[in-house]
């Protein structure tokens, strides 16, 4: 309130300055209220020294408006309403060649150029509205001579400006008071108007820079007869006061500080992750990250760790005492009994572990790569001197030398197996044949079991007449057909 009160002071004052300036009597050198400057050659100078009559009341302040609704930060400061500035300038000035800057007991003299400086005070109700009021003092000379000239002036102008950001331009007009002071022209002093046109550059909320040029139409040296055109340019800084600041706005709210906004978090009291916001369970098991034990292992409440299997194998051998977890195996290790060569007999029972056995039907449990001895491949096909009594199944005597050598090699090599077939010629009936056939076989394997042969390494088959070797058609043929076989079983 004191500070509106301040800028409606300032208005008034303005507006009184231009009145009480236009109200003077420029030409009279004797005007009541003066106050007569000796100088060094008798001159006078007339300096006004009453104050101008108090204006009308200032209309009572408006009430304050309602605080306005937080503002997004904006770039650039532009102009506002309800502020002061107050600034300091230069520049120069130009009086015109047919002025009426002097003493009416003078002649007319032509000013030179003058470069001075003043101050300013305004307010502005609005953005785009302001009154200011100003004093300036400048220093001159009268062309042709060595005598100097100050030239001073008072004013109040109003100022219309376009409220943008980074550049306001503007527009002043007003009027007031200027006057010169010379021992070439006396003192004197005209009241006129002003206008000119002008922009602002602020540097900051509360400094810029601000550039006016201006016409100050003041009575020229021919009464009655137009005005004077007296220009100036003038560079200086403003300083704003109670602008207001543009902040960043605050920050939307997040309650549960993880980086996602309550707007956009599925959970906005748990802190979480991406996408949601929402705890993390990276493991998918319905224990949150948080209070997961095993984050990134499935497991069941309440800790989330998975549920360790001790025996995964089921071979009774437990973890860490199982080398081969997922296999089951055998004691130590329970690892499985491997078969490193591939030949189906497991290394614990190969004698050759890393060569393949020999499937020849000699020693195929050992594992090892073997070749069929000679005396046992003697054995192996049709054996010569078994012979039976005709259609029976009775050996004869004289097979007794070839079976006893037959019972001896299978002694010595208890792990071979044989097969014993019995073959005969196409002669009689079929079914007859194939019985005797099988019959005669079966008492080979008695006789060898007789003498010492295990029964479980002989097996028996008749084949009848369906495997001749022979001609049935000959005699000679039908007798090969007529024969025992042994075959080395795998």
């Amino acid at each position: 309130m004191a500070k509106r009160a301040l800028g409606v002071g300032i208005c008034g004052a303005a507006i009184t300055m231009a009145a009480g300036a236009w109200g003077q009597d420029a030409p009279a050198a004797d005007a009541s209220g003066s106050v007569s400057l000796s100088t060094g050659d008798g001159a006078s100078a007339d300096a006004a020294a009453t104050a101008p009559a108090a204006t009308e009341a200032p209309p009572p302040a408006a009430p304050a408006p309602a605080p306005e609704a937080y503002e997004a930060y904006e770039p650039g400061f532009p102009p506002e309403g309800n502020v002061l500035e107050i600034g300091i300038f230069g520049g120069i000035f130009l009086p015109s060649p047919i002025h009426n800057l002097r003493n009416q007991a003078y002649p007319h003299r032509k000013f030179g150029p003058g470069v001075g400086g003043g101050a300013r005070l305004g307010y502005y109700p609005l953005s785009f509205l302001g009154f200011e009021g100003e004093a300036m003092a400048v220093g001159s000379s009268v062309k042709n001579s060595n005598n100097q000239v100050t030239i001073y002036g008072y004013r109040g102008f109003g100022v219309l400006q376009v409220p943008t950001p980074y550049v306001t331009p503007f527009a002043v007009a007003g009027a007031g008071r200027v006057g010169a002071v010379s021992r070439a022209t006396g003192h004197d002093g005209d009241t006129g108007f002003l206008f000119g046109l002008g922009a602002k550059v602020p540097f900051t909320h509360s400094l810029g820079l601000r550039v006016d040029a201006r016409d100050n139409l003041l009575p020229n040296s021919h009464v009655g007869r137009g005005q004077s055109h007296n220009l100036e340019v003038l560079l200086g800084l403003s300083g704003t006061f109670e602008r207001t600041r543009k902040e960043l706005p605050p920050p939307p709210p997040d309650s549960d500080h993880d980086g996602f906004v309550d707007a956009d978090d599925r959970c906005p009291n748990d802190a979480g992750v991406a996408p949601a916001g929402c705890p993390a369970d990276t493991d998918s098991d319905g224990v949150l990250d948080r209070d997961d034990y095993c984050p990134r292992e499935a497991g069941p409440a309440p800790k989330g760790c998975p549920v360790i299997d001790l025996d995964p194998d089921k071979d009774n051998i437990p973890v860490p005492c199982d080398a081969c977890p997922n296999e089951a195996g055998v004691k130590p290790d329970g690892c499985p009994v491997r078969d490193s060569d591939g030949d189906g007999i497991f290394d614990d029972k190969d004698k050759c572990p890393n060569e393949p056995e020999t499937r020849n039907g000699f020693d195929d449990a050992d594992g090892c790569p073997d070749t069929v001895p000679d005396v046992v491949k003697k054995f192996s096909g049709v054996v010569q001197g078994i012979v039976f009594d005709q259609g029976k199944a009775t050996i004869r005597a004289e097979s007794t030398r070839t079976l006893t050598n037959a019972a001896k090699v299978m002694t010595d090599y208890p792990s071979v197996g044989i097969e014993i077939s019995g073959h005969t010629s196409s002669e009689g009936d079929k079914a007859f044949n194939e019985q005797l056939s099988k019959d005669r076989a079966d008492a080979v394997k008695a006789w060898l079991v007789e003498h010492g042969v295990d029964s479980s390494r002989i097996t028996t088959r008749g084949a009848g007449p369906s495997e001749p070797v022979g001609d049935n058609a000959t005699r000679a043929g039908r007798e090969k057909n007529r024969r025992i076989e042994f075959k080395i079983k795998q």
